[in-house]
């Protein structure tokens, strides 16, 4: 944990495209959950260009709406759909013994180890988490995986959906340490969507006076080999949606921060 009472910055990150890959996970959980209602299995770009309307960041909604596009009728109850992703997503219960989970949640790469946010702890960085992964996927992959103690998190069903900037103003308002305002560090909030940074424009409408920052990566699928036109045009998406700085990947934050001076002798 790195909340400290006056920190330099605050600096929040989404989770998903951002501090793990999702695209054989999450993203597999939608192509699996529409094929199962539709028999039709949507590309990578159709859920981008999805994606990049800035409404849709909690995936199952994502996955009704591939649906509905893509013209099935009758739309599967809303419960069934969420059982079905469930399933495919976790393969076991969500509240559950992690160790018995089968699902897709056990193949997410990492894209950032837990020395990185000991560096940012080092450099006088207050972080936390505002992501819509459900709380069990989230805590599993910040607590089990990378070992954090405690890590300050608002996930799924603890605030409103982004875009709404509930969650980030909370958040950030309580690693600041102040109100936030003219007088508070500065907060940052790195996201792969536009809904990520359609939440950042949001929180500045509410909390005049208050630095904000929009960072924002391409998820990691677009950032392989010959997928280069692809990643420009949806860059160029975040650019549009108001995006204050892209960056190439997600420990390149570090290079924002430069490492506190050591003190004189």
């Amino acid at each position: 944990m790195a909340a400290s009472a006056t920190p330099r910055a605050v600096l929040l990150f989404d989770i998903d495209g951002v501090i793990r890959d999702v695209a054989g996970s999450y993203r597999r959980a939608i192509v699996e959950t529409v094929r199962h209602f539709s028999g039709w299995a949507p590309e990578s770009a159709a859920i981008d260009a999805l994606k990049g309307e800035g409404r849709w960041n909690n995936d199952w909604q994502a996955s009704m709406e591939l649906l509905r596009r893509h013209g099935t009728d009758p739309l599967p109850a809303w419960d069934r759909l969420v059982a079905v992703f469930s399933d495919h997503y976790f393969g076991g219960d969500p509240e559950g013994d992690p160790a018995l989970w089968r699902g897709f949640i056990g193949s997410e790469p990492l894209l950032v180890d837990t020395p990185f946010f000991a560096a940012l702890s080092a450099r006088g960085i207050a972080w936390g988490f505002v992501s819509g992964a459900e709380p069990p996927s989230a805590r599993f992959v910040l607590e089990r995986r990378l070992q954090l103690v405690a890590p300050p998190l608002v996930a799924m069903g603890q605030a409103p959906d982004k875009p709404d900037p509930t969650g980030l103003l909370a958040l950030a308002a309580t690693l600041a340490g102040v109100p936030l305002g003219a007088g508070a560090p500065p907060v940052a909030y790195l996201g792969d969507t536009v809904a990520d940074v359609e939440t950042v424009r949001r929180a500045r409408s509410e909390a005049p006076g208050q630095r904000f920052e929009a960072l924002a990566v391409a998820p990691p699928h677009l950032h392989q080999p010959g997928r280069e036109a692809e990643r420009q045009r949806y860059e160029a998406r975040l650019r549009q949606a108001g995006a204050d700085r892209l960056l190439g990947s997600t420990r390149q934050v570090l290079e924002l921060f430069s490492a506190p001076s050591p003190p004189a002798p």
